[in-house]
């Protein structure tokens, strides 16, 4: 392996190692020892979820090509399970708010499992269905527990600014440490093992049913609108009635939507931009640095967020421009840079820039998604709070499904100028958001000391 892969790697360990031994009680918040152990039980909850995620990740393909299917159907199976997560997983995971956070995530758990049960078998049908569920379980992760932990938090009476150190410690561990251990096991399974492609989504499975247990044993259950008159369609129109009526909701949903639909795009197009001549490039060890690279992004997220300044809507403007900047550079590069002929071979100089580029995106990945939650946790009431996060996902599945029913339709350079632009309307948008939660909050404190005038002038009149 070329040693500028190792260098990479090498240089982001360093960084990463270096921010988190270097913090001091600045950049640590004070927390309770109840808090500690609350946390830690998520932590590892969310741990075991997301090694059962990403342990599946990169043997889907794989799996679908050993089992003989060709591109085209191998790219009806990933729309339906984005298609899915629209449709099904939309009303499933807004049942979390009804039906209780902890029931919800339990269902994940064994929606999940059936789908890797699914893999086991070569029929299409079978495998269609496993998409179908996995789907569902995408929607059920990405609401019913960040729902469930909120709740909590709040029902326990932990000061709110200590949720921003769960947020950022479960993004380093679930989406950085765990990602990198479950890419080398799924690759010490199939490869040193020779147990075959299917032995991740195997091993995933337990990991899912572990979790599973400790949810069904340690965890309280809690809602959002427990009350019984309220139909789906009914929580379906006050949220969407939530999203309509609240500017700072909106555009928290459309910043989401920019920016994720950015990320999944990015997620397809990485390995060609990388090889367009068939380079030989380590896929699993570019994983893992893509994954240290957004631990470095969560670890500097969490001093950002250990402070009152700057502000999430204040800094995460400059990280969507960065991670513009960063998709752009594969644009940039097809101009400046002159393409090789050559088949094969080792990565170009060409890919060596992009590949530092992709890693500056992974670090605001890093950065983004405890900075959202916490953005969430402030803007979206909690009685709907699993419905309005699966409204987010909408356009995002849309969009998802529309990248990869075109994705040969257009230049790879075309398609990620695309999201370099949506990423920087993602920007303008943050700043927008930033405003408008700023004159809310003057205008609230203007009535709130108009208030206190006016019973001050008048005690007897309430």
């Amino acid at each position: 392996m070329e040693i500028f892969y190792f260098v990479v790697f090498g240089g982001l360990a360093a960084i990463v190692a270096g921010l988190e031994l270097s913090k001091s009680n600045k950049d640590r918040i004070n927390t309770s020892s109840a808090f500690n152990s609350f946390k830690n039980n998520y932590l590892l909850v969310y741990s075991l979820m997301m090694a059962g995620d990403w342990l599946q990740g990169p043997y889907v393909y794989y799996l679908y090509s050993t089992y003989g299917f060709g591109k085209g159907e191998i790219g009806q199976l990933f729309i339906a399970g984005f298609g899915s997560s629209m449709l099904f997983g939309t009303i499933v995971g807004s049942l979390a708010d009804k039906q209780g956070r902890k029931r919800a995530s339990i269902t994940y758990c064994i929606t999940y499992i059936l789908s890797c049960i699914t893999k086991h078998s070569p029929q299409y049908k079978v495998l269609m269905v496993g998409r179908v569920l996995g789907g569902i379980a995408t929607s059920l992760l990405f609401s019913a527990f960040e729902s469930w932990l909120v709740a909590e938090h709040n029902k326990r009476g932990f000061e709110q600014q200590w949720l921003s150190v769960t947020f950022s410690k479960a993004i380093f561990l679930g989406n950085g440490l765990v990602a990198i251990i479950a890419g080398l096991f799924g690759n010490y399974l199939v490869d040193s093992l020779s147990l075959g492609p299917v032995a991740p989504f195997d091993a995933a499975a337990c990991f899912l049913a572990i979790g599973m247990a400790v949810i069904i044993s340690s965890w309280s259950e809690n809602y959002g609108d427990p009350s019984e008159n309220k139909d789906l369609l009914t929580q379906f129109k006050n949220a969407a009635s939530a999203i309509a009526s609240d500017e700072k909701i909106a555009l928290l949903g459309a910043i989401q939507s920019l920016f994720e639909g950015s990320m999944y795009t990015f997620v397809f197009l990485w390995t060609p931009a990388l090889s367009p001549n068939e380079e030989d490039i380590p896929h699993g060890f570019i994983f893992a640095t893509f994954m240290l690279a957004s631990m470095l992004g969560s670890s500097i997220v969490s001093r950002l967020l250990a402070h009152s300044s700057p502000k999430v809507e204040s800094y995460m403007q400059i990280v969507f421009v960065i991670s513009s900047a960063a998709l752009m550079l594969p644009v940039v590069t097809s101009f400046l840079v002159a393409p090789s002929g050559v088949k094969g071979g080792s990565i170009s100089f060409s890919g060596c820039i992009q590949l530092m580029g992709f890693c500056t995106f992974e670090a605001c990945v890093g950065i983004f998604w405890p900075s959202i939650m916490k953005m969430r946790s402030q803007y979206i009431p909690e009685e709907a709070r699993s419905t309005i996060m699966n409204f987010f996902r909408i356009p995002l599945n849309i969009f998802v499904c529309l990248v990869l029913y075109n994705v040969d339709a257009f230049p790879m350079t075309v398609m990620f100028g695309m999201c370099s632009v949506f990423l920087f309307v993602a920007s303008i948008l943050q700043r927008r958001l930033m405003n408008v939660a700023e004159i809310h909050k003057s205008r609230s404190q203007e009535w709130s000391a108009e208030k206190e005038m006016t019973s001050e002038a008048d005690p007897l009149n309430p």
